[in-house]
Parts: structure tokens; sequence; C-alpha cells
């Protein structure tokens, strides 16, 4: 079972993520993966050149089983990137050791419900909590660090945030790699949307929705 302790500092959290001991199989002994710690805080205009490196990477290597390279590539100018308003508003996370960007992800209590700066759907309205859903958004782990919590500790940040704002209902348009954590964490999927990203090229995403007892 994994572990996971938080730490409260001068204000920045960081959590230490303890692995299980992985079974190298027929060589008989177990490996230990050391404790992993990282901080999460809230992104700035100082860190989109960085997070947008960090997307391209994780959509290309963690969607490359579930997406063919057109896909992903046609995605990156739109679906897929930084949306500085987000950052802006002060809702949009990243997990950072050492300096590293190892994940991102954000919520909105805007009307936009997915893609960057680029992407032609966009809509900067103001949602009211009392009867609409806060979008969750652009959520990306480095390859490297994929599986070990970072997604997992970023959403829960945004569900808090949202929540202390008024939200208890949340939608987000899933990558079908990340469909398996939103699930999870109790995200119901869906009737799967095919959008365009390029001519004669579409991306396969899921809706989903959750939602708390007030």
């Amino acid at each position: 079972m994994t572990r996971a302790g938080t730490a409260y500092g001068l204000g920045a959290t960081t959590r230490t993520v303890i692995l299980p001991p992985i079974q190298s199989q027929g060589l008989g002994f177990l490996i230990t993966v050391r404790p992993m710690s990282y901080q999460l805080r809230t992104a700035t205009r100082a860190d989109q050149p960085a997070l947008q490196r960090l997307i391209a990477r994780s959509a290309r290597e963690l969607g490359a089983q579930d997406y063919r390279p057109e896909q992903i590539e046609g995605a990156l100018r739109g679906a897929f990137g930084v949306d500085t308003q987000l950052i802006d508003d002060g809702t949009y996370f990243v997990a950072e050791q050492d300096g590293k960007l190892l994940g991102c992800g954000g919520w909105s209590r805007r009307r936009t419900l997915f893609g960057g700066d680029s992407h032609r759907e966009r809509d900067a309205g103001e949602l009211d909590p009392r009867v609409d859903a806060a979008k969750i958004r652009a959520f990306f782990v480095d390859p490297d660090y994929a599986r070990r919590g970072i997604g997992r500790a970023l959403l829960q940040r945004c569900e808090s945030q949202a929540r202390a704002r008024g939200f208890t209902r949340f939608e987000l348009m899933g990558t079908l790699p990340g469909v398996r954590l939103y699930q999870a964490l109790g995200y119901q999927p869906g009737e799967l949307v095919h959008y365009p990203v390029a001519s004669g090229v579409t991306i396969e995403f899921v809706p989903m929705r959750k939602e708390f007892n007030p």
C-alpha cells in the first residue's frame, strides 16, 4: 500500500509519497524505491515555458498508447496547452521538486472546459457555484513520475479549493490516459467525444462529472 504524509511549512505544502517495494520477477529479491518529496504550489507566469515543455512531453509519451502521433500533435496546437487565465486566477498548480516541474493541473470558475490559450472555444464568463459545475483543467504529469500520486494530489488540491469557493459539482474533459485516474477518484464518464484537432483528424475525449453532497 502506498502511504503519504503531508508537512506544512512557510506557506508551502510538501507531500512525501512512500512507495511499496517492487518485486523483480524471477530474481527473488525486492527493490525498494526511495521516498519522493515535492512541493505543491500555485503556478505563475514565469512557469509558462516549463509548463509548455511538460505538457508536450507528457502528451507525447503518456498518450502514445491511446492516441496516434497525428492526434497528439493536433491536440498540442490548441486542445492541450497552457491556459494563462487559470494562472492569473490563481487556480493552476504545479508539483515541483528541486526546481523541476513534475506535474500540473488546475480548476476553473470560468466556462471554458478545456484547451490552452490558442484554443478557439474559450469563454471567460464566471460560473455560479449554486448552479454550475467547476471545471477541472489541464492535468499533465512528467512521464518519469507517472503513477506516483502526483495527479491525485493535484486533483485533491483543486477540489478542496473549489469547494471552499462554494462549488459542489465538478466536470472535466478527460483524455483516454486520464480517465482511469478520474474514475478512481469518483468521476463518472459520459459518452465518448470525437473532437477535431486538424483537417481530417479527431481525438477521443471523455466528459466526466462528480458531485459532492453539500
